[in-house]
């Protein structure tokens, strides 16, 4: 289950990336992103009471499922949506890849979660391999303060990814399941969206193009509904640290998808990130240590 629960995850949220760039355009981003989880809310929680999958939420547990919307659903795609008007969106995703890294230092720091060998020297192959896949965007960046700012916000975002990964551990842990947690922090991150829109006067657009609702639709329920429960019932199985390493492999469905769409070519510089990315998926899912421990004997002294 937790091996076609990953795989979807690659494929959903792949796929999500050119749905994301087609949703720029006259609608703000804030307006957009408060689009697309309200509408992800509302079939959640039209399935929830239809199929009783919707759980009676105590009182206390309500301030971390805010806590988990605000981080999950709306801060951090508003500082990833930032980052891209300042630096490429390839070198965003090479900076969101850095999430298993932020969740394993918040699961030791939180939890006292212990991470092994295998686990680090994966992530470094899939870090330098997602560097390699987007070689050409790291390339041509010019290291301005514009780029500076685009870093803020992208190392904004996937801290703010991390944490709201931390608050679903909390929540899981007190028995509130994915879906309902999912739901409920969905409407709390809206609320939180719609608050900033109005405080900004940012006024309501939409575009009725099959382009920009196509898009949207796509990433309210595919890419919101099935991958962000999906996503957090894999941190249930497999813990933070593991189940974030999904966003490392994510980006290469999506440069297949960029090679149709945008025109992009695979280099070799791309190809050998892609076998990094691989292997270091390999590696940290691995269980048995991969180098033994050379135990030496003490010297007898005559």
């Amino acid at each position: 289950m937790s091996a076609m629960l990953y795989v979807s995850m690659i494929f959903i949220w792949g796929f999500s990336w050119i749905s994301i760039k087609w949703q720029h355009g006259d609608v703000p981003m804030e307006v957009s992103i408060f689009y697309r989880f309200a509408i992800a809310a509302t079939v959640m929680f039209v399935i929830g009471k239809l199929w009783g999958k919707l759980q009676t939420v105590r009182r206390q547990d309500h301030a971390y499922l805010a806590l988990q919307g605000v981080c999950l659903f709306c801060c951090n795609f508003l500082a990833f949506y930032s980052a891209t008007l300042y630096i490429p969106s390839g070198l965003v995703a090479v900076f969101m890849a850095t999430a298993p890294v932020f969740n394993a230092f918040h699961s030791k720091l939180f939890y006292k979660t212990q991470t092994n060998a295998n686990f680090w020297l994966g992530a470094i192959l899939g870090l330098v391999g997602i560097s390699l896949l987007f070689a050409g965007d790291l390339l041509q960046t010019n290291w301005s303060q514009d780029t500076l700012y685009g870093l803020m916000f992208a190392l904004i975002g996937t801290w703010c990814f991390s944490m709201g990964n931390m608050l679903s551990i909390r929540n899981t842990r007190n028995n509130v399941q994915p879906f309902t947690a999912t739901s409920y922090a969905m409407v709390y991150g809206c609320i939180a969206l719609l608050v900033i829109i109005l405080v900004r006067g940012i006024s309501f657009e939409f575009t009725l193009t099959a382009q920009y609702v196509g898009s949207l639709l796509y990433l309210a329920i595919p890419a919101s509904v099935l991958g962000f429960t999906c996503y957090l019932i894999l941190v249930d199985r497999l813990g933070a640290s593991n189940a974030a390493y999904v966003l490392v492999i994510t980006p290469i469905v999506a440069l297949s998808v960029s090679a149709v769409f945008e025109d992009y070519h695979w280099t070799i510089y791309s190809t050998l990130g892609l076998v990094l990315v691989i292997l270091g998926n390999v590696l940290t899912q691995r269980k048995k240590a991969l180098f033994k421990r050379i135990k030496t004997q003490p010297i007898p002294l005559n």
